[in-house]
Order: C-alpha cells, then structure tokens, then sequence
C-alpha cells in the first residue's frame, strides 16, 4: 500500500512541477514518470524497513 501511495504522489507531485516550469505535455509525462519511479523505490524502502521492524 505505501508503495502504490507513494507512487501516485511521485506522479502528482512530478507532473504538477513540470506544469509549473511550463512544460509541454512530453515534458509533464516524463517528469511525472520519473518522479513516480524515484519515490516507488522510496516507498519500496521504507515498506521493506517497516515489515523487517514489525515482524
């Protein structure tokens, strides 16, 4: 669940600073895929960290 969350919220927040930089709609899509792919890795981490703490 934290992995599709932060996953989704990589993308928002990708797409949303491509937008504000003015960025066409190629740009707003890569910026949203990577940012979605930096922060699932991320929220991979920290899931992986919070079931090894937990269980």
């Amino acid at each position: 669940m934290i992995l599709l969350v932060s996953a989704v919220l990589g993308a928002l927040i990708g797409g949303l600073i491509a937008k504000r930089r003015k960025g066409k709609t190629l740009d707003i899509l890569q910026y949203a895929v990577v940012y979605a792919m930096a922060f699932a890795i991320l929220g991979l981490f920290i899931t992986v960290f919070v079931e090894r703490s937990l269980g």
